[in-house]
């Protein structure tokens, strides 16, 4: 067990863990990643990922994959298994996968021996009465008319309830706990309510379900969870997790539990500990899931994976590694302090990373050709390019040259600005690992635009010729235009043009801050290397960024490739 960590290299909650394991507190931790089933995750989530999956294998501990899916109207299968690929996708394998509805027997049975300790009652205030007799922040709640019924009374109403008697939203259970707390949370909170819904994991069998603050609290003790961790915004909510969980009381009371034990489902409750964390808040983007939910369903996006999302799915397709990802969030960091990450933070980690497992490719996106004049027209080399200049291991690949090629239109001027060192006429400039090569003549058409050049190859800088070592200022890239392979190349920037796009203070909606320019589709050519990628795989296009051959479109006859990141943060100026 890694218990030997330094303090100083863990974060405060690694410390709580480390401090509980050293005292003897815990002899195992468990950790649990507990989403609700009804949408996409996001990159945000991934924190969450990484903290519980990474403290779990740090200490030698497990962590469960558990579906909070109590709220089945608003649930979905497809969200199921879109999530637990984005969270095999970044590296991590839960110890057991779980659902909250696995437990709600547990949670029904539990829910009749609160009404028998006298902590809970049957409601027929509507939800709005019950806003009215909630309080507010500033003034204390009142108690219902209903709240006095008697033990007898709630038993009777509540197992009708759960044979379906009554309509929806004509009843709800609530803990009797105390409508003058000055946390809100506090004041009866509402604990079961009456939905006829069909659930995607139990089908009919429940007209009622279990609320979020009660059915979570409860999983995570019936699974063991030693250390529950959440965000800042359910610290709130921290003293009736507390509270349910020793009201309930599942360590002493095993006949609660049984009907896990008897469908085979291991557990061993505990005792769990809530912990906060700050969220993962990045800029240029919005983490809301009805905001993301209504980028997709007013078509303003291409779909949860779109590359410009920020969910998982998004940044996988866009191209984004794993590893990436996981060093970002190892960098943030956990505490308990709200802040706005930069963006580019993510980029420089995700750039870093491609850097160092993307092969180098060449390609050329603009195209404008180039013939080379003192070289036979059936002329034909097969020359050979390092795959990674800074890691021999990834070997070396051929490259066709031949006296036609393109090369990138933004790499000529005719009238070059000051300190342009690329191609130019009568000018002259280094081909990516063929030799110096000169501007001779500049083709247009009937509109003045410019479109060949045509140029000597200075055959005395080629690699083993005497004059190989002649020193021009620039270096430009190329492919073979009889060999090069016609590629679409999707240009992905950020979706949003401001730093924080959920700031209305202008009048201003997120939906009017979309970036027109976050997408732009070119026609390009690759090496015919590039070309045979298969999907996912990434790459360095030289000079250009790092690319990825599309997940769901990229075939060998039809390469489509979407750019990752550029090879510098081009924002950074902008801010």
């Amino acid at each position: 067990m890694s218990t030997e960590t330094p303090a100083s290299q863990l974060h405060f909650i690694g410390q709580i863990v480390r401090d509980d394991l050293a005292s003897g507190k815990h002899r195992v931790i468990h950790t649990r990643f507990p989403p609700e089933p009804n949408g996409y995750l996001h990159i945000g989530h991934a924190k969450s990922i990484c903290l519980n999956f990474g403290l779990a294998a740090e200490f030698a501990g497990t962590c469960n994959l558990r579906f909070d899916d109590t709220n089945p109207s608003k649930e979905d299968v497809e969200f199921v298994e879109a999530i637990k690929r984005d969270v095999t996708w970044l590296g991590f394998q839960w110890a057991e996968l779980r659902h909250a509805s696995d437990y709600f027997e547990v949670f029904y049975r539990s829910a009749l021996k609160l009404i028998r300790d006298g902590v809970a009652y049957v409601d027929d205030l509507s939800a709005e009465e019950m806003r009215e007799y909630r309080g507010t922040l500033t003034e204390p709640g009142r108690n219902s008319p209903y709240r006095d019924r008697s033990v007898e009374e709630n038993l009777d109403l509540f197992q009708r309830m759960r044979a379906g008697e009554f309509a929806d939203g004509s009843k709800t259970l609530r803990a009797k706990i105390d409508m003058s707390s000055g946390n809100i949370n506090l004041r009866d909170p509402a604990i079961y309510r009456i939905r006829k819904v069909h659930h995607q994991n139990t089908g009919d069998a429940w007209p009622i379900y279990p609320m979020y603050d009660y059915a979570h609290c409860l999983s995570d003790a019936l699974e063991g969870i030693t250390h529950s961790l959440c965000t800042l915004e359910f610290e709130d909510h921290r003293p009736l997790y507390d509270w349910c969980v020793d009201h309930v009381d599942l360590i002493n009371h095993p006949d609660l539990w049984q009907p896990l034990v008897d469908a085979g489902l291991p557990t061993a409750p505990s005792k769990p500990r809530q912990i906060e964390f700050s969220r993962g808040n990045i800029n240029y983007t919005v983490m809301s899931k009805r905001k993301l939910l209504t980028l997709v369903s007013e078509n303003l996006v291409d779909g949860w994976d779109d590359p410009r999302m920020p969910t998982v799915a998004g940044v996988r397709r866009r191209g984004f590694t794993a590893a990436g990802i996981r060093l970002f969030w190892e960098r943030i960091g956990v505490s308990k302090q709200n802040s706005i990450i930069d963006m580019g933070v993510l980029e420089g980690c995700v750039r870093e990373d491609l850097d160092a497992v993307a092969p180098r490719r060449l390609a050329v996106i603009d195209p404008l050709k180039l013939v080379i004049t003192n070289l036979d027209a059936a002329h034909h080399e097969e020359l050979t390019f390092p795959n990674h200049p800074k890691d021999e291991s990834f070997g070396t690949r051929v490259v066709p040259f031949s006296p036609e090629l393109w090369i990138e239109r933004d790499d000529f001027a005719e009238v070059p600005p000051k300190g342009f060192h690329r191609l130019k006429p009568e000018g002259e400039v280094r081909l990516r690992g063929v030799g110096i090569v000169r501007c001779d003549e500049v083709i247009k058409d009937a509109e003045d635009n410019v479109t060949e050049l045509r140029g000597t190859l200075d055959l005395d800088s080629r690699t083993g010729m005497p004059g190989s070592e002649r020193k021009v200022k620039g270096t430009i890239h190329w492919v073979s235009a009889r060999h090069a392979v016609p590629a679409e190349v999707r240009l992905y920037d950020r979706l949003f043009d401001v730093i924080d796009p959920d700031d209305d203070s202008d009048g201003k909606t997120y939906k009017d801050h979309l970036n027109p320019n976050s997408r732009r589709v070119v026609q390009g050519y690759v090496e015919p290397v590039a070309a045979s990628a298969q999907p996912e795989d990434r790459m360095q296009f030289e000079r250009l960024g790092y690319f990825v051959a599309d997940i769901a479109d990229h075939t060998a006859d039809r390469p489509i490739f979407n750019r990752v990141v550029t090879l510098r943060d081009s924002w950074a100026k902008q801010q």
